[in-house]
Formats: C-alpha cells, structure tokens, sequence
C-alpha cells in the first residue's frame, strides 16, 4: 500500500505540474495575444482564442493520462495485457467514468483511485480556467445585443 501511495503521490505531483504549466502559458498567450487575434480573425478572435484554449487544454488531459497509462502499463498487472488497454484503463480512471471492463489487482487497485481523483481535480481546474478565460474576453459584451 506504501508503494501505491507513493506512486500515485509522485504521479499527482506531475500532473500538477504539467497542467499548471501548461495554464500559465496559455494565461500568458491568451492575456498577450488579444489585439493580435482581433486583427487577424476580425470578429471571430474571441471564438478562435476560446477555441484555442480548450483545445491546448484537452491535450494537457490527454498527456496526463499519458503519463498514467506509461505507469500501469509498467507495472506488470495482469489486468493490463499491452498498452492500449492501460491507456484505456487510465482514460477510464481519470475521467472518473471507471467501466470496470479493466480492474487493476488488488496490489496496484489503489493507483486507479488515485488517478480518478486526480482527474477529477484537474477536469475542475480545466473547467475554472476556461470560464476565467471566457469571462475577461466577453466582460461588459452584450451579449444579446451582440451581433458580431
């Protein structure tokens, strides 16, 4: 249990990582470029940057799970048979949707736990930053006079 613990503490930690990373270039990007966007893509730079966003965003997701799904597929589980299904095993768990068609052993089920709630805190973060994102560009837009 010690070595689940571990594992999955370092495997938080990364992801963390990764994600904040990942937020601060796109609070940089998204709070540098708006002028640029709105010469080049005229009234639709708001729809591109927001489209943009979510887009780095799901990529952010799918590298953690990534890092995950390289992790279960090294642990020697019998459940996991070759990559593919760690890596649908670790989509399942961080997506919090956990099918159970893939259970982990008993030696390693806690890590599929870990990897649930990690995902769960970073689909929130996700969730938080887009609608920051989408509030600063829209802040004081009429919206349903808007006809741009």
């Amino acid at each position: 249990m010690i070595i689940q613990f571990l594992l999955g503490s370092i495997l938080v930690v990364l992801t963390v990582i990764v994600h904040a990373v990942i937020l601060n270039f796109l609070a940089k990007l998204t709070g540098l470029y708006p002028n640029r966007a709105q010469l080049s893509y005229g009234k639709y730079w708001k729809v591109i940057i927001v489209s943009v966003t979510v887009l780095i965003i799901f990529a952010s997701n799918i590298i953690q799970i990534w890092l995950w799904a390289i992790t279960f597929y090294f642990l020697n589980d019998p459940a996991i048979t070759d990559f593919e299904t760690a890596l649908y095993f670790s989509t399942s768990s961080f997506t919090t949707a956990a099918y159970g068609d893939v259970v982990l052993s008993p030696q390693w089920r806690l890590l599929g736990s870990f990897e649930g709630v990690n995902g769960l805190m970073l689909f929130g973060w996700s969730a938080a930053f887009i609608f920051d994102v989408v509030l600063k560009l829209y802040k004081g837009d009429d919206l349903e006079g808007d006809r741009d």
